[in-house]
């Protein structure tokens, strides 16, 4: 099913609206996405600190496994990860009602649970691993490491599968509420874990708690903050304003990469693992309450507010953002696409679902957030200190922000399909090279070069344009369904964080393929990528929400 753009539906803008007042609310709605950066990139520069804090301390390559917590952590960790899952599960089994209807959505949910059971059984009934085995110990530990570093990942499925309901019953406006206030507490919480341990666990998953609530805030964001934008910008510039939240997710990001190297340079490689990487998450307070006080002085979308029936409050923002004179006429093009508010998510068939999960899916799977996330890791894997390895990562930090400027200068110019194939082209090339150096042991300059070259690759395509084609495709009366494709979005991500370690540390793989195979994989799921991107997704540029509602409908 290859869908063909046919040109039509071309834009009406707002060219008698206030642009500073347009500009003014992206602005605000963006910081939303600055959060999501800021909060996921902080674990990196404390990843190393965090490890040998709560889970195992490295010295040369010998791990010291502390027997008298190492098993609690671990039968602590199984706990957790059912129950964690089986909240994924309950909240994912909404959206399969959603999707399938009642019935079919039910049995589909049953069929889910049953095999949820069955290895949840399995897993906890696994015996511990011998204090004596090493190999053993280590790879049960990254397992337990990749849980505590992605922690906050759980929690952004849970606020991305739930984005949907927030935004249509609660609104935008307040959708950004809860995720400000998540993103305060998730920075208090987890300053000081043992100190807010409420909940009668160790101190290490207290602080897995409060990543999972920041994480809520995260994909509450994910979703509300481009959909707000979205919903206020005009079609001729939508492309560039949304592309704004990916630049604000990458300056976060980059803010968070320069307070990390400023805290670790306050005192020793012992106090950054004692007390150093507490700051790099209290710092993520300081911009949630700058949001939080902002948001007071926004006013609600026009799309939410007519399907509120609250046409006059509609009216008032829709005459600050297009003109008086184009007011009425975009209020009546919102309203003649309303008529089917609660319509089901099926109403448009599976393309438009389809679509919007395997956008989802593919920008996770080429492997951003591994280089997000782990770069320390990475560099440090090439022999760097942990000091150097900061610094680089600001490197990859300012090569993804300057080639998100790149896409947002072109994504209305040359469309969203060009740049995303491009995209997926250079990052597949980058990919490969990558693993081979690590393959060959050539690693140093050469892996640098190609990792910030599928740095910037990602950066002018998936990154950026992904996001607008996700806030674009989705009719409104079926706009909650995108939170199937942000949760899909998150539970990608997720799976690819929590495997990293455990594919980049596991003896036998590091023993054929030097650090290089995930790097493989990575690189192959860029290429599906790109005959994903040629085969089967319409191009958007200069359509209107409505015209692209009609797009779905000639399918």
């Amino acid at each position: 099913m290859a869908f063909i753009d046919t040109g039509g539906g071309k834009a009406n803008s707002f060219q008698e609206g206030s642009k500073l007042y347009i500009v003014l609310l992206t602005l605000v709605a963006t910081l939303g996405g600055l959060l999501f950066g800021y909060d996921t990139a902080v674990v990196n520069g404390a990843e190393k600190s965090l490890v040998e804090f709560y889970i195992y301390k490295e010295n040369g390559g010998n791990y010291l496994f502390d027997p008298a917590t190492i098993f609690t952590l671990i039968s602590q960790y199984r706990l957790l990860m059912v129950i964690v899952l089986y909240l994924v599960f309950i909240i994912i089994g909404g959206q399969m009602i959603g999707l399938f209807g009642k019935k079919k959505g039910s049995i589909v949910g049953l069929t889910l649970l049953a095999g949820l059971t069955i290895w949840a059984v399995s897993f906890l009934g696994k015996a511990l691993p011998s204090i004596n085995d090493v190999t053993e110990m280590k790879n049960t530990a990254d397992a337990v490491k990749g849980f505590v570093i992605a922690s906050a990942l759980i929690g952004c499925i849970i606020g991305g599968a739930t984005a949907g309901f927030i935004s249509k019953s609660l609104g935008r406006k307040n959708g950004l509420f809860i995720a400000a206030i998540a993103f305060f507490v998730s920075a208090v919480g987890a300053w000081k874990p043992e100190a807010f341990n409420f909940f009668g666990i160790m101190d290490a998953y207290s602080f897995v708690i409060y990543r999972i609530i920041g994480g809520i805030g995260v994909g509450i964001a994910s979703m509300i903050s481009p959909m707000y934008i979205a919903e206020i910008a005009p079609a001729k510039a939508r492309g560039k304003l949304v592309s704004f939240n990916q630049f604000a997710i990458i300056f976060g990001m980059l803010v968070i990469y320069f307070v990390n190297l400023v805290i670790s340079r306050q005192g020793d490689e012992q106090w950054l693992i004692s007390e150093g990487w507490r700051y790099m998450f209290l710092s993520g307070a300081i911009p949630a309450a700058i949001f939080i006080i902002l948001l007071f002085f926004v006013p609600e979308t026009p799309r939410y507010l007519a399907m509120k029936g609250k046409d006059e409050k509609a009216l008032n923002v829709l005459e600050k953002i297009a003109g008086k004179d184009s007011a009425k006429n975009i209020l009546a093009d919102i309203k003649g696409t309303l008529h089917e508010v609660n319509a089901p998510w099926l109403s448009y068939g599976f393309g438009v679902i389809i679509v919007g999960i395997l956008l989802s899916v593919f920008q996770q799977a080429v492997g951003i957030n591994v280089v997000l996330y782990y770069a320390g890791n990475i560099f440090r894997d090439m022999g760097a200190s942990t000091d150097s390895s900061l610094l680089q990562t600001i490197v990859v930090g300012l090569v993804n922000l300057s080639f998100t400027v790149v896409a947002i200068l072109t994504v209305d110019k040359f469309g969203r399909k060009p740049l995303m194939i491009i995209g997926s082209v250079g990052m597949a090339i980058s990919m490969i090279a990558l693993g081979y150096t690590f393959f060959t042991g050539n690693v140093g300059m050469v892996a640098l070069i190609f990792m910030l070259l599928y740095t910037a690759a990602f950066a002018m395509s998936w990154g950026p344009v992904c996001w607008v084609l996700l806030a674009e495709i989705f009719p409104n009366s079926i706009r909650g369904a995108l939170s199937i494709a942000v949760a899909a979005q998150w539970i990608a991500n997720w799976i690819v964080s929590f495997t990293f370690p455990i594919m980049n540390d596991n003896v036998w793989l590091n023993e054929h393929f030097n650090h290089g195979f995930s790097y493989w994989i990575y690189g192959i799921m860029s290429i599906l990528s790109a005959v994903f991107m040629w085969k089967f997704v319409p191009e958007t540029k200069g359509r209107t929400l409505e015209s692209i509602e009609e797009l779905w409908k000639k399918k």
